[in-house]
């Protein structure tokens, strides 16, 4: 394994009980190279997208990770557990029924619809004075409640019988899909705990490009970095305008330096813009506008040639 090898990102689809972190460590072997993070968690116990940024991409992580994300996922009525899922121990006695009808489900989604405050799990990763909830909710301590602005631009009921649900959802990252099944189990007076979970998207990305984390162990080692699971650097898709360098000039950037260049009138007022030559991804960078001529100076400012 060497810190050289390809960079863009790799879709892959997770599976159940494996850590995002043990399947950033099977990519690690698999294509060779320790430079691999990727865009956000997902808990051991649920499926779908999993976003890895390979090699260079590592350097794009900040603009792909607050991205929304999509979900669809099951719950069950009547029985909370402490962990908000099925990997939890149940917590206090089962709720006898009856169960909620789809207008009382219907009222309590959309309470939780739009932009709101939501508490994390006590069993989460989410740190307190350098440690994480689910080590402190682990030894019994008070795990102190740290709310946090979300926002659900759809929660959507797919199926209900009685007392298990089916349901999709659309939110910003960071939202507790678990915190969303047990609020609302607990509005509805009986309590309610996830019971299974899969992304289905990451921002532009979707889960039917990605690659099965075994189909990639199975692969050719050439075979696992092709379309459309793979994407390469000049490809990902990022929402600044692109100014096109010629040759010397992208290689001078590649070093660092600034460049003048003409300036786009789609790039006026842009925050980064993309520097891009022969189809390569050379840097995001800022323009400074020169004079009064159409022409701007281009600063890089996350250099991705090496």
């Amino acid at each position: 394994m060497t810190d050289s090898g390809p960079s863009g990102l790799l879709l892959v689809d997770k599976p159940s009980k494996m850590t995002s972190h043990d399947v950033v460590d099977a990519a690690r072997l698999l294509l060779g190279t320790r430079r691999i993070g990727h865009t956000g968690t997902l808990d051991p116990a649920a499926t779908g997208l999993l976003v890895l940024c390979v090699g260079r991409a590592g350097r794009l992580q900040s603009f792909l990770t607050n991205v929304e994300k999509c979900y669809e996922g099951t719950l069950l009525f009547g029985v909370t557990t402490d962990t908000y899922d099925r990997d939890g121990v149940a917590v206090g006695e089962p709720h006898p029924g009856p169960f909620p009808g789809r207008d009382a489900v219907l009222a309590a989604m959309g309470r939780y619809t739009g932009t709101f405050d939501q508490s994390p799990p006590p069993f989460s990763a989410k740190k307190f004075q350098g440690k994480k909830f689910y080590e402190l909710a682990r030894k019994g301590e008070a795990v102190p409640d740290l709310p946090k602005q979300v926002r659900v631009a759809r929660f959507d009921l797919t199926s209900l019988s009685g007392a298990e649900a089916s349901f999709s959802v659309q939110c910003t990252s960071g939202t507790y899909i678990r915190s969303l099944v047990h609020d609302i189990g607990r509005d509805l007076g009986l309590g309610a705990h996830l019971t299974s979970l899969r992304r289905t998207s990451v921002g532009p990305f979707s889960l039917s490009s990605a690659l099965p984390l075994d189909a990639l162990e199975a692969a050719p080692a050439d075979a696992r970095t092709v379309p459309p699971a793979w994407i390469p650097l000049g490809q990902i898709p990022l929402p600044f305008p692109t100014v096109s360098l010629l040759p010397g000039e992208a290689q001078k950037v590649s070093r660092g330096h600034a460049v003048p260049v003409r300036l786009p009138p789609e790039a006026v007022g842009a925050a980064l813009v993309r520097l891009v030559s022969g189809g390569e991804l050379f840097a995001l960078g800022q323009l400074e506008p020169l004079g009064r001529g159409g022409l701007a100076l281009a600063r890089p400012k996350i250099v991705l040639h090496e």
